[in-house]
């Protein structure tokens, strides 16, 4: 990456907070924290945003939208933290995070398949978009304000995503998924980079 980030041991106020805040969940200041560091109110506007989405759609369909937006961005960073944010939720098992690396979304419901989608529909084809996307998600019961909260999960994913493929910042190894996984979710990711 050629911006220079802050350091950790140099860290201070929201900087510091922010890295504090990946090595209690993780253990490790991951790259993307690092290179959000460099510009922490965004940071923080962007997770305020996020927290005001997740209410109304629920953990497993906000990482349903982010997995399937991620996966069609080509990014690996986002699919690798949020496969692993996803199995931690429970939202999928590591099998079937395998499975959503090779394009198979059967271990997910019904619902989060169609918003799956519905994300991946937004980050690769957005302008052809009609009201057959929005209709099948009703189809699965999704409310008007559910509807609005998983288009915007979905393209706060690809604000972020492409952010950080703009700045081509490091993928380090993630000590909580299986190196096998990782390789899986990665292959997938640069395979849509080819």
């Amino acid at each position: 990456m050629i911006i220079a980030t802050p350091a950790p041991e140099d860290a201070t106020g929201p900087v510091a907070a922010m890295y504090e805040d990946d090595l209690v969940a993780d253990g490790f200041v991951h790259s993307y924290t690092a290179a959000m560091a460099v510009n922490p109110e965004a940071h923080d506007a962007f997770v305020a945003l996020v927290r005001t989405v997740v209410p109304s759609i629920g953990v497993r369909i906000y990482e349903a939208a982010t997995l399937g937006a991620a996966r069609a961005i080509g990014s690996s960073h986002c699919l690798i933290a949020h496969g692993r944010k996803s199995m931690k939720a429970g939202v999928v098992d590591e099998a079937g995070l395998r499975a959503f690396a090779a394009d198979d979304d059967s271990a997910f419901t019904g619902a989060e398949q169609a918003v799956i989608r519905y994300a991946e529909r937004l980050s690769t084809s957005p302008r052809e978009m009609t009201d057959a996307d929005t209709a099948e998600l009703r189809g699965h019961g999704f409310t008007d304000r559910q509807i609005v909260d998983i288009t915007l999960a979905a393209g706060l994913r690809n604000h972020f995503s492409r952010s950080l493929l703009a700045l081509a910042g490091p993928l380090e190894d993630d000590p909580l998924i299986a190196p096998e996984l990782a390789a899986a979710l990665r292959h997938r990711a640069e395979g849509d980079a080819e």
